[in-house]
């Protein structure tokens, strides 16, 4: 008896607890529901040519390298994963990212994450319907001293069929630029 008690107890605090209103539970459709930043995201699904350009010392000229790159819609349309295949440092680099624009916050969020280490990258940004840019801010792990460092992306769309990325190390007031990829859709 106990028992059966406490059951139809934690029942009707489940009903009642998560019970909602036709508001509520319109906030929770808008926000399942793709929207034009997901329509922005999905205009850049497919195969993608990189040429990569890394700086390790802004004094030298960048590291070139190619890369490819898959762009696919995921969870009805929600997050765009993105896989990336190239070379770096003379290794074989895979990479991986999910973007997604979150109705409820009204930001794009990123993670991003690699084989050249087991931290996860955590960005949050806004579009610039404007000149077609991306930009999100967060922060990496440096494993060199254990602490995290500011890093900023910048996503522009060129055209259908081009776009670039930058990447940048935010030190206080100063931004140094460490990557540049440039996109060229596969035909």
């Amino acid at each position: 008896m106990k028992k059966l008690l406490i059951s139809l107890t934690l029942l009707v605090f489940c009903v009642t607890g998560f019970a909602q209103t036709p508001e509520e539970m319109k906030a929770w459709q808008d926000n399942m529901t793709p929207g034009k930043y997901h329509k922005w995201l999905a205009a850049m699904n497919g195969e993608w040519n990189a040429t990569v350009k890394m700086w390790m010392d802004p004094s030298q000229p960048p590291s070139e390298s190619k890369a490819t790159t898959t762009n696919e819609m995921i969870m009805n349309g929600l997050y765009q994963r993105s896989s990336h295949n190239g070379e770096m440092m003379g290794m074989p680099f895979m990479g991986e990212s999910i973007t997604g624009y979150d109705n409820a916050k009204k930001e794009f969020i990123a993670t991003w994450i690699d084989n050249f280490g087991s931290s996860i990258m955590l960005m949050k940004g806004q579009l610039d319907e404007k000149t077609n840019t991306l930009t999100l801010e967060g922060s990496m792990l440096d494993p060199a001293s254990g602490q995290d460092m500011q890093v900023k992306e910048v996503f522009t769309v060129l055209s259908e069929t081009s776009h670039k990325f930058e990447m940048f190390i935010v030190m206080g007031d100063q931004e140094m630029k460490s990557m540049e990829i440039v996109y060229t859709k596969k035909d």
